[in-house]
């Protein structure tokens, strides 16, 4: 049986546990004596075979084709007995299988802690729905029934492994370095808020503002472009490029493997900076963000839309500044998020629609959606699921998280360098508005944001007022309102404590 608690005392409940939990990982501060800070760079391919199914829809494509390759890129920070890494896949989301699987092991074979160790998806549309495949690499081989299955769970495990190389090749790589961080702002027009105030006060998604009764987008955008530039410190050539952007990637479609918008940045950035930089591209908060323009003019290109934001970042290189005291601070937070509610009615409704839409029948799109977000719901709430809807679903099939119950143990992550940069991690597919926040009370000069990082099974989290109004993102999204708050608080509060470390142990050298 379900839980059957308040919805509202649940939901102070997880707000009180996110305090009572929060577990913070910090690397020593350096004093006057500050250890030299390494850093290595590498990437791994992930591409899958053809016949592979693409991820980011709600029925079933098989590629066909490879526009360019998809990559496992990592980068490694070492300061004395400090370690962390990123590693940033070209991923539609990061299941918690996946990153539980890669931290450990990368932990075993690195010496990096597995609390330190950050995957990310940048959320192309254009590669593997590996999922599933991951649950039956991961699971019992009984679960393996044909040959298809077998062929998939070997990708999975070869997913794993390589990503996994990627960090290790990262460490082996890590030499000392020079970092260089600002930010630049994209000009030219190329993301767009997608969803769109009503005259009833409703909101909806994706009608543009060429529909008659649609008043505004509900949003703004962000326009930064974060920066963070690695020289070898031994001749201060660029080794790697760390940046971060708030587009959604679904601009190319299609039937064949591809990185998206981020592989012409990367060849915008190896054309300025040399054949050998590795440009490691980390999706902003832009979960309500994508590249249709309001007003129902064509949709920009990828091509259009990688070069143009690979010409601000390279355009911006020139004005990055120096980080003259790396000292490398992490600092994690866990924050457990209360899951949406269910009841087995609607779980058995839900199957039943699956099932009519698997033998062709038509339904409502939204329908569809929360159909399979009730099926997803089933399995996290409860050990023994209430129906068996593993066939039709893949997001949610889990082994790590099967039954968790009624909040989701989120992680949040800050990296720091010195007093003026921070990277912040964050799960899910985030608004914009609370990237912004987050921003805007960071005490780093640059912030980068990097969502979808650890774990996608909340899948959206828009703000609270989003709420109120619906739309796809509200929709589709696993957590209660209010749950992007929790995350703003928990990064703000990570970002401050660093602060605060880091000038208290600078006074201190001073004296």
């Amino acid at each position: 049986m379900l839980p059957m608690f308040d919805a509202s005392h649940r939901f102070c409940v997880a707000w009180l546990l996110s305090w009572l939990v929060l577990l913070t990982v910090m690397a020593p501060v350096a004093n006057a004596e500050t250890p030299v800070l390494k850093v290595g760079i590498a990437q791994v391919e992930i591409t899958p075979p053809l016949g592979f199914p693409i991820a980011g829809y709600y029925h079933e494509r098989l590629a066909t084709g490879q526009k360019d390759p998809l990559w496992a890129k990592a980068v490694v920070f070492q300061q004395g007995d400090t370690q962390a890494a990123w590693v940033a896949c070209d991923l539609t989301g990061i299941a918690i299988d996946l990153s539980t699987q890669v931290r450990r092991r990368a932990a075993e074979q690195t010496g990096i802690p597995a609390a330190n160790i950050v995957v990310s998806a940048t959320h192309s549309h254009t590669a593997p729905d590996y999922t599933k495949s991951l649950y039956l690499h991961l699971g019992p081989q009984q679960l393996v029934k044909t040959e298809q299955d077998q062929a998939r769970a070997n990708y999975a495990g070869q997913l794993i492994a390589n990503t996994v190389q990627a960090i290790i090749n990262a460490q082996q790589n890590a030499q000392p370095a020079q970092l260089l961080f600002g930010t630049g702002t994209q000009e030219q027009p190329i993301s767009f808020c997608r969803r769109f105030v009503m005259r009833d006060g409703s909101v909806r998604t994706w009608v543009g503002l060429k529909h008659p009764e649609a008043l505004r987008s509900t949003a703004p955008i962000d326009p930064e472009v974060g920066l963070l530039q690695i020289n070898r410190s031994s001749d201060a050539q660029p080794i790697g490029l760390l940046s971060s952007f708030a587009l959604h990637l679904d601009t190319v479609g299609g039937m064949e493997w591809s990185a998206d918008y981020p592989y012409y940045l990367q060849e915008s950035v190896r054309a300025k900076l040399g054949p050998d930089v590795v440009s490691i591209f980390g999706t902003g908060t832009c979960g309500d963000i994508n590249h249709a323009e309001p007003t129902g003019q064509p949709r920009n290109s990828t091509s259009v839309i990688g070069n143009s934001l690979g010409a601000t970042v390279t355009g911006a290189l020139s004005s990055l500044k120096p980080i003259d005291q790396p000292t490398f601070q992490v600092r994690s937070c866990v924050v457990p998020l209360p899951l949406e509610e269910v009841s087995p009615a609607d779980i058995q409704h839900s199957l039943q629609m699956v099932q009519a839409i698997s033998q062709g029948e038509k339904a409502d799109f939204f329908d569809h959606v929360t159909a399979y977000k009730r099926l997803v719901l089933d399995r996290l709430w409860n050990k023994t699921p209430v129906v068996d809807a593993s066939q039709y679903i893949s997001l949610g099939l889990t082994h790590q998280w099967a039954g968790v119950g009624e909040v989701l143990p989120i992680e949040v992550t800050v990296m720091t360098l010195g007093s003026e940069t921070a990277i912040v991690f964050l799960p899910g597919e985030i608004f914009v508005e609370l990237g912004l926040a987050i921003k805007h009370a960071s005490p780093f000069k640059t912030t980068l944001i990097v969502e979808l990082s650890q774990a996608v099974e909340t899948i959206y989290i828009p703000n609270r007022q989003a709420y109120a109004g619906g739309g796809y993102e509200v929709t589709n999204s696993l957590v209660q309102p209010g749950s992007g708050e929790m995350l703003v608080e928990a990064a703000v509060g990570l970002l401050r404590d660093a602060a605060t470390e880091q000038v208290t142990n600078a006074t201190t050298a001073a004296k």
